[in-house]
């Protein structure tokens, strides 16, 4: 399904007073629709896999972005001091977060991990806002399907010195990525279980 714009009266279901169920109902429809695929798929993990989700196609739509922010802003303990991911997946993630955090009067920043050091400058890993030693740093995540990916930006977090204990996800795949982050001493969340879109997707497939 290609893009659309959303007219003004389809737009109001996004809108800062929309109820956070009512959003996080539309949110799981917009991966549906636009993210969910079945087929024959080699994942980055090298895994295959009879579906594919591609979380950009939502993180990068308007509307998508902004009930991500809300819904994600909403997860986070009232201490945390930044949120981080993985270049590129979670890229969009935590800046809509980061956006909408500061118009609710709880402005956290967003902090990007690169995947290799950058080849000038400073050759720093985490792009961002320096912040002081031991702040609380949430790391998200589009799609868990190991928790390698994320895994990743929290060794580098940690290595700067910051507090890391958590990871949250758009959609959790249920293909060990949990069971790793919590042997991993982390605690892990998501918005959405892969059992939830394929459950969703057949709906709206079959109405």
């Amino acid at each position: 399904m290609t893009y659309k714009a959303e007219t003004h009266t389809q737009s109001d279901v996004w809108t800062k007073m929309t109820d956070l169920v009512t959003l996080r109902q539309h949110l799981l429809d917009l991966f549906c629709q636009l993210a969910y695929k079945e087929g024959d798929f080699v994942l980055s993990s090298g895994q295959r896999s009879s579906y594919y989700i591609n979380g950009k196609q939502v993180t990068l739509h308007p509307q998508g972005a902004l009930a991500i922010g809300r819904i994600l802003l909403s997860m986070m303990p009232l201490d945390t001091q930044a949120v981080a991911g993985l270049t590129l997946g979670a890229d969009p993630i935590v800046s809509a977060v980061s956006v909408v955090s500061a118009y609710e009067n709880r402005p956290i920043p967003a902090l990007i991990i690169r995947k290799e050091a950058k080849g000038h400058g400073t050759r720093a890993y985490i792009e961002g806002p320096s912040l002081p030693e031991g702040s609380k740093v949430v790391v998200l995540e589009d799609v868990v399907t190991t928790g390698q990916s994320a895994m990743k930006a929290v060794e580098r977090l940690r290595e700067a010195n910051y507090t890391v204990n958590r990871v949250i996800s758009l959609v959790d795949r249920q293909q060990g990525g949990g069971e790793f982050y919590q042997q991993a001493g982390l605690q892990f969340e998501a918005v959405y279980t892969i059992e939830d879109i394929q459950r969703r997707y057949q709906k709206l497939l079959n109405s």
